[in-house]
């Protein structure tokens, strides 16, 4: 099973890996994937806002599609929200695994799939006082396009 949550707080990235393991004598690997808020040049804050049912729901069924590929694999994501800061974390994966190919595999699909399903908008915050929407990379629609033709076990 993989886990979604929606929340503004901060996570503890090392605690949420050690509650995902905690107990469990059938793993061989555990991975974690922790995405920051980029201090690009004169970035002040990036807010994302969302409709929380509507996010959740996909966040749960890109965790679903993962389960199925990797049914060995158990994992937790957390999606932060709201206004948040260079530095700051915004999006955890932890998966593991009783095979690293396999909690590798998994958080990469996570996060490519996050990167392009999750329905997040963003808004940067400028030095200079100006906002502006972050529009979709085609590199991240091609990240996540290489899983179409993968087979569901197969790493990148």
């Amino acid at each position: 099973m993989i886990a979604a949550r929606l929340q503004q707080e901060p996570f503890d990235a090392a605690a949420e890996q050690a509650a995902l393991t905690s107990g469990r004598t059938d793993l061989g690997a555990a991975v974690a994937f922790t995405g920051l808020v980029r201090a690009d040049d004169g970035l002040v804050a990036l807010t994302l806002e969302h409709y929380p049912a509507m996010t959740l729901a996909q966040l749960q069924a890109i965790a679903a599609n993962a389960a199925t590929r990797w049914p060995d694999t158990i994992g937790t994501i957390i999606h932060r929200h709201g206004r948040l800061l260079p530095g700051d974390a915004i999006v955890l994966v932890t998966t593991a695994s009783p095979h690293r190919a396999h909690a590798f595999a998994a958080a990469s699909f996570l996060m490519d799939w996050l990167k392009t399903k999750a329905p997040f908008w963003k808004r940067e915050e400028w030095a200079d006082g100006t906002t502006r929407w972050v529009d979709a990379k085609g590199s991240d629609d091609n990240a996540a396009e290489r899983w179409l033709a993968k087979s569901p076990s197969t790493p990148p």
